[in-house]
């Protein structure tokens, strides 16, 4: 998407957003490219974001979550079916049922089909939080405390503290992906306060 926008000429500078796996995914490439990166990308932001995928699937496996882990696997059964209409013979879910997890899920379909050995190959392999030493560009990460998906250990605070290019903040309150301000307008506290970091602002 990038190289895409660039190439259009349309395009002096670029920011990258990303919630939730998104946003691991793009603390991920900025932290890969590192000094590297597109100059074109000049900030970042991201919410909620699982840097540390194997804890965040243990946390999301514990007891309290169930009922959210559950309708994740309802609803990743569905995406499995459109993948079969798609790619017939190379992807089914018969026995699905018995997935009980995102280890299981991740050990049958993501890794797998990505050229990854196993869920834990692929959980050490595309977590960010070891890449943000990497990250060269104005990134804010929002992961909210009270977070139900999130353990301490994709609170990245030692990290942040290191690189002067990220911005954590680590409100008491937003769930996962919630960030909901009551306000006359409709507008969620997450899209103002990206709004205001991609413009400049300053949350020290």
């Amino acid at each position: 998407m990038i190289d895409h926008a660039g190439g259009t000429g349309r395009y002096d500078e670029a920011a990258l957003a990303g919630f939730s796996l998104g946003g691991n995914l793009t603390l991920l490439h900025l932290g890969r490219e590192g000094r590297g990166i597109d100059p074109l990308v000049r900030r970042a932001v991201v919410f909620s974001v699982p840097c540390d995928l194997a804890a965040s699937a243990g946390e999301i496996a514990r007891r309290r979550n169930r009922i959210y882990l559950n309708r994740f696997l309802v609803d990743l059964r569905v995406k499995i079916r459109w993948k079969m209409a798609q790619f017939p013979g190379r992807i089914d879910d018969d026995g699905y049922e018995r997935i009980r997890d995102f280890r299981d899920f991740d050990d049958r379909y993501t890794a797998p089909v990505h050229g990854f050995r196993d869920a834990e190959d692929y959980w050490t392999q595309c977590s960010s939080k070891p890449h943000l030493p990497g990250i060269a560009v104005p990134t804010l990460i929002v992961n909210a405390l009270n977070d139900p998906f999130l353990p301490p250990a994709c609170l990245p605070m030692a990290e942040a503290d290191a690189n002067p290019m990220i911005t954590l903040l680590t409100p008491a309150s937003g769930g996962h992906v919630g960030f909901i301000s009551f306000n006359g307008d409709g507008r969620y506290w997450s899209e103002e306060a990206a709004a205001a970091f991609l413009d400049g602002g300053c949350f020290n």
